[in-house]
């Protein structure tokens, strides 16, 4: 058993436009029904707070069904976030400069320690210190910073806005696509996960 959740994540926005960005998606999603204005005791992150499905969630999911569970709501977050599909782990990262994978785990899914030592601290150093994370790729040597690595499955994404969606079915590829519509344009992850 678990809670399931979907974060859409805005992987362009600045910690000016946050806030702002992440208004206008919600007003966005009031307006058009997919959730309710009210704030409620219905998410599992953030202080617990978030906003209910509203009449017309369907529009944003695959499957209609209403599904009757508590955390069942959708928190807005702002602000330096590491989002992570909680349990398990990242398989890979990929180089955003040379597109080399680097494996993270063997064949048994146990983690490879050598592979993971370049990214030790670096999600801290990003989210926490404010700075940028470095990380010297194993492949080709130069630096980037880690929000700039790509992961497999969208485990993980830096970002200063993103939408988790508790205990909704799938969000459609429609929906999402028109999220980043909303966003400007912006790029966006969809990571999906369970605690």
């Amino acid at each position: 058993m678990g809670d399931y959740f979907q974060t859409i994540v805005d992987l362009d926005a600045t910690e000016r436009d946050a806030q702002e960005l992440g208004a206008r998606v919600l007003d966005w999603l009031i307006a058009q029904g997919i959730v309710n204005a009210e704030r409620t005791d219905c998410v599992l992150d953030g202080d617990g707070y978030g906003h209910e499905p509203g009449p017309h969630f369907a529009k944003a999911v695959d499957d209609p069904e209403p599904v009757d569970l508590w955390s069942n709501g959708l928190h807005v977050q702002t602000g330096r976030t590491v989002f992570d599909s909680g349990q398990g782990d990242a398989g890979a990262a990929t180089c955003p400069l040379c597109l080399t994978e680097i494996r993270l785990v063997d064949e048994t899914w146990q983690p490879i320690e050598s592979a993971w030592a370049p990214f030790q601290g670096r999600f801290h150093d990003w989210a926490e210190q404010g700075g940028e994370g470095i990380v010297h790729c194993p492949s080709c040597a130069r630096p980037s910073g880690i929000d700039r690595w790509s992961w497999e499955d969208d485990y993980y994404a830096c970002g200063q806005l993103g939408f988790t969606f508790w205990g909704w079915a799938e969000l459609s590829s429609g929906f999402t696509r028109e999220v980043g519509r909303k966003l400007g344009g912006h790029r966006t992850a969809v990571l999906r996960g369970k605690l």
